[in-house]
């Protein structure tokens, strides 16, 4: 059995300003008008999350956590070496990378990502899961459209918030997040897949829905910049076209103070969290108080 960071409610490294002064975290706080179109569209831009430093260390962790037979390979929640069913659009996608290294561990306490969640959510900010997203070059594979929530309606109240961070420059043509604006406002839709079609989500859409969904938004980014997301917002990617591969770590945190309503593990080798307790613990650790 591996080492299991996740004993560690804290951070264990230095690699970043987890414990940053006000008036340090007033240089990563959203403005009143990014509030706002949080707000009216489901989605924003935040601040750098990532320097070059701290890119090129989680770049490395990454390309080890790749390799078959990595260790901590025990400790995944999930791990898809291709998500998609076509071997020629790769796709990797998994849940767990920060209980295997110490700079995805750490991540989550970094303020520059922690103080935009805390005003999104309105609150303090609690750990729900990570995510890895890797697209190689010339052949990396889709995520389909969808919405967060669709996969986590085992937690309740619906107080979620999802962090995309790049750890490559995401641009149309390797497969960067689209967005459709409004999309927060939709009801609950049925799972579709998220990986391989993009346009099974056609069959889940009324006519106005439809029609709004004619218009997504490509958010192109640098590395180390992020987007947020409402669990609601319609989002996917495509593959990418280029000769870089597409590296993204996501974010998934909820307001503090939500609850389990299953009697099942939330996450794979997770103990089991009593319906209407909240979640807490070696897993759901505290972020942001």
């Amino acid at each position: 059995m591996s080492r299991d960071l996740s004993v560690y409610g804290h951070p264990i490294g230095n690699l970043f300003d987890c414990d940053a002064s006000s008036e340090r975290c007033s240089e990563w706080m959203l403005s009143p008008e990014k509030l706002q179109f949080f707000l009216d569209h489901g989605y924003v831009t935040g601040p750098r999350i990532l320097n070059a430093a701290q890119i090129e260390v989680l770049r490395s962790e990454l390309a080890a956590l790749t390799q078959p037979g990595h260790l901590g390979q025990d400790l995944w929640y999930e791990y898809n070496s291709n998500e998609s069913r076509d071997p020629g659009k790769v796709l990797f996608h998994a849940l767990g990378a920060w209980r295997i290294t110490t700079g995805f561990h750490d991540i989550l306490w970094n303020a520059a990502f922690t103080t935009p969640a805390s005003q999104l959510l309105g609150g303090a900010v609690r750990f729900w899961h990570d995510q890895l997203f890797c697209k190689p070059a010339m052949h990396g594979g889709v995520v389909a459209w969808h919405q967060d929530y669709s996969y986590w309606t085992r937690t309740q109240p619906m107080a979620h918030l999802t962090c995309w961070i790049g750890l490559d420059d995401s641009t149309v043509d390797n497969g960067c997040v689209h967005y459709v604006p409004g999309s927060h406002k939709w009801n609950l839709l049925p799972i579709t897949g998220l990986a391989g079609d993009m346009n099974a989500i056609r069959n889940v859409l009324n006519p106005e829905q439809w029609e709004q969904f004619q218009k997504p938004v490509a958010v192109e980014l640098k590395a180390g910049e992020c987007v947020f997301h409402h669990p609601l917002t319609v989002h996917g990617s495509f593959e990418n076209r280029t000769e870089r591969p597409r590296r993204a770590v996501v974010i998934n945190t909820v307001l503090d103070g939500v609850c389990s309503v299953s009697d099942q593990p939330l996450l794979d080798g997770v103990p089991v969290i009593e319906p209407g307790h909240k979640l807490d613990g070696q897993f759901f650790p505290l972020l942001k108080p």
